[in-house]
C-alpha cells in the first residue's frame, strides 16, 4: 500500500538502475564495481589545497547569487582561450551540479506539454528530469551500426509543432560517442528551421580522445538558441564537490537565479574556489589524469573485444564509458547484467536504463585500475553461457 501522504506523482517506482547499484554492489564481498561514474581517483591534492586555504580564508559564506565573480571571470576567460569564444558575464550562472543546472535549465523554458527530444541512449535523469518541470520526453535513438551519431532525419520526423528543445551530450555518457562537426552542422541548421533550443550537455569535454572538442554553442548563429551545461565532477575529478556552470542568453540566466534561490541560494562557497583553482591551473591537472582514463578505456576495449560475445565499437572516441553490446547472448540488457553480477561478480548496467534502443548492451565505467578491469574481465571471459 502506498503511504497517503506521498504524492501520487510518484506512487510509481521510478527508481533507476543507477540508483539501485549501490545495493547490487554489496551482492558479494568481491564484486569489482563498474557501474557509477564515480573515479576511484580523488581531487588533485592541490586543487584540495587551494580550496581548504580559500576556506579559512573567508570563503564560506553564500556567494553571489550567480557564482563567485572570480570563478565567472575564469569561466569566461576558459571559453575565450580554449574556444574564441566571448562569453559574456551575465551569461553565465554557477550552479550546485551540472545535474542540478538541468533542471533548473528545463524548469526555466518548458511550459506544460512542451517535447523535449533526447539524444538516446541518454544519461538517466533527463527523462525525468523534463517530467518534472512538466514536459514531455521524446527518444530519438542512435545505434551503433551509425557510429551513434544522430541521424537529422530521424531528428526531423521526431520535431512537432510542441518540440520546445533538444538534449545533446557529446562525448557521450553512456555510449562515449562524439558527435561529428558535420552532424553538429545539420543540427543546428534544424535549430534554425523549427525554432528549437538545443540544450548541450558538456561534461566529458576533457575526454575527447580522437578529435578537439568542438562546442555546439561555437557553430554559427547557435550561440543565442544553445544552453551548455558544464561540471567540474568529471573533467576534474571532482564528483562530490558538487560544482558546475550554466552558459546561456542573459535572459534564461536571469529566470535560472530565481528559480534557484529557491532550491539551493547559491552553490557550496568552497567548491566554487576549488573549482576557480582548477580551472585557472588545468593544463598542470589535467593531463596525467585524462591520460590514465585514455588508458584504461583503451585496454578495456580491447579485453571486450577479445571476448567472443562481447564487443565494442573501436578505438573508443571519448569520456570513460564504454557501451558493450551483448547480443550475441541473446540475453537482454537486464539478463545479461545480472548474469555477469551472479558468474564474475563484476557489476555493470543494462543498457536498457538509457532509453528503448540500449536494450541489447552493458554499459561499464573505467573508474578502477587497469588491474582490476583485468580482474573483471578475466573474470568475465570465465562465464560458460550454457549455464545461464
Amino acid at each position: 500500500m502506498k503511504n497517503p501522504y506521498i504524492s501520487k506523482r510518484y506512487w510509481e517506482d521510478k527508481s533507476t538502475a543507477m540508483g539501485k547499484s549501490d545495493e547490487m554492489a554489496k551482492a558479494f564481498d568481491d564484486v569489482i564495481n563498474l557501474s557509477l561514474g564515480d573515479p576511484d581517483l580523488i581531487t588533485d591534492s592541490r586543487i584540495i589545497d587551494a580550496a581548504f586555504e580559500d576556506a579559512r580564508k573567508g570563503h564560506t559564506k553564500y556567494t553571489d547569487f550567480r557564482g563567485d565573480p572570480e570563478l565567472r571571470e575564469a569561466i569566461a576567460d576558459f571559453y575565450k582561450e580554449e574556444y574564441n569564444m566571448e562569453i559574456a558575464d551575465e551569461e553565465i550562472f554557477v550552479c550546485a551540479s551540472a545535474c542540478l543546472g538541468m533542471y533548473l535549465t528545463l524548469e526555466a523554458i518548458l511550459d506544460d506539454g512542451d517535447e523535449v527530444i533526447m539524444q538516446a541512449p541518454y544519461f538517466t535523469p533527463y527523462k525525468q528530469q523534463i517530467e518534472l518541470a512538466r514536459g514531455i520526453p521524446v527518444e530519438l535513438p542512435t545505434y551503433e551500426e551509425e557510429d551513434f551519431q544522430i541521424n537529422v532525419d530521424r531528428l526531423e520526423s521526431l520535431i512537432t509543432e510542441r518540440t520546445k528543445a533538444l538534449i545533446i551530450n557529446s562525448p557521450s555518457n553512456p555510449t562515449g560517442n562524439c558527435l561529428s562537426t558535420e552532424t553538429m552542422k545539420c543540427i543546428a541548421g534544424l535549430a534554425e528551421k523549427y525554432d528549437l533550443v538545443i540544450i548541450s550537455d558538456d561534461i566529458y569535454t576533457a575526454f575527447s580522445y580522437q578529435n578537439p572538442f568542438v562546442p555546439f554553442a561555437s557553430l554559427p548563429d547557435m550561440k543565442k538558441r544553445t544552453i551548455v551545461l558544464n561540471s567540474f565532477s568529471k573533467n576534474f575529478t571532482m564528483t562530490g564537490w558538487r560544482v558546475g556552470n550554466i552558459i546561456a542568453p542573459a535572459e534564461i540566466i536571469s529566470v535560472i537565479q530565481q528559480i534557484n534561490e529557491n532550491v539551493v541560494f547559491t552553490a557550496p562557497s568552497v567548491s566554487q574556489r576549488a573549482a576557480l583553482f582548477a580551472l585557472r591551473n588545468r593544463h598542470a591537472v589535467q593531463p596525467p589524469m585524462v591520460e590514465e582514463y585514455r588508458r584504461r578505456i583503451y585496454y578495456a576495449a580491447e579485453r571486450i573485444n577479445s571476448i567472443p560475445w562481447m564487443s565494442v565499437l573501436y578505438p573508443p572516441k571519448g569520456s570513460f564509458y564504454l557501451f558493450i553490446n551483448i547480443k550475441k547472448t541473446g540475453l537482454t540488457s537486464e539478463e545479461a547484467a545480472e548474469l555477469i553480477l551472479k558468474e564474475a561478480h563484476v557489476l555493470v548496467l543494462p543498457g536498457n536504463a538509457f532509453g528503448q534502443c540500449g536494450e541489447g548492451y552493458v554499459r561499464i565505467a573505467c573508474t578502477v585500475s587497469i588491474e582490476k578491469l583485468g580482474e573483471a574481465f578475466d573474470r568475465i571471459s570465465r562465464i560458460n553461457l550454457t549455464r545461464k
